[in-house]
């Protein structure tokens, strides 16, 4: 997959409508490509270029399981809207099982060694699953989210699962994607008009309080500044 990279450069693509840097990653790339989709702003308006471009793209969520009824409402009014079906990945049910079993149902609150291995099961695991074989990885991230993102770029090389990472809307900012949603009258979340930012499962995700940054309603609980679920970290060796 190595030589895959030298064909895409952030320069190239930069230069590019955001709409456009997809079919150029489709043109350049021989392979599957996946989208995972989180159903968040970002990724309504990919979903929504993907779409009105008929890109052969592979769009996929992750049902965790502990979503938001909003999120479900989202997702089916998604799928109406375009005609197009979205790929649900969910967790593996045995691994499921024996973590509720392990630590309840909300053992998250209890430490963040328990959160981790929640995310892992209902999200990182099923990532892995929906990756495997796969030529390119199109996420919604954007530099402005939060310190881990930043470095992320327009263009990488997850070398870890050994495939192109593609981040169409790394240069835009929130209020442009909202912008460019609300011209295209692309559906969105129906907590965002509630004070949710960034919407994840239901007992991670809260609405902000005035000033507070972007990301800071996801895992609120917990006292240091690294917030993820581990979608956008290394792949972790099975176990």
């Amino acid at each position: 997959m190595l030589d895959i990279v030298p064909r895409i450069s952030s320069e190239d693509v930069s230069a590019l409508p955001a709409a456009e840097r997809l079919a150029y990653l489709r043109r350049a790339i021989d392979g599957s490509i996946i989208f995972t989709h989180g159903f968040g702003i970002e990724g309504q308006l990919i979903f929504h270029w993907i779409c009105e471009g008929n890109i052969d793209i592979d769009v996929v969520t992750f049902d965790t399981g502990r979503l938001f009824p909003e999120t479900y409402q989202l997702w089916a009014e998604t799928e109406r809207r375009y005609g197009r079906r979205i790929r649900a990945i969910y967790p593996n049910g045995a691994a499921l099982e024996r973590l509720v079993a392990k630590q309840g149902i909300d053992g998250i609150y209890e430490s963040k060694q328990a959160r981790l291995a929640c995310c892992d099961v209902r999200k990182t695991r099923p990532l892995d699953r929906a990756l495997a074989g796969a030529a390119a990885w199109i996420t919604g991230l954007r530099a402005d989210q939060n310190s881990n993102r930043r470095d992320a770029g327009l263009v990488g090389f997850d070398a870890s699962r050994g495939l192109l990472k593609f981040n169409p809307l790394f240069d835009w900012t929130r209020d442009a994607v909202l912008a460019e949603a609300r011209r295209h009258d692309v559906p969105i979340n129906a907590l965002h008009a509630k004070g949710f930012v960034s919407i994840g499962c239901a007992p991670c995700t809260r609405a902000l309080r005035p000033g507070e940054p972007e990301r800071s309603g996801r895992w609120w609980w917990e006292q240091d500044g690294s917030r993820e679920c581990g979608l956008h970290l290394p792949k972790r060796a099975a176990g």
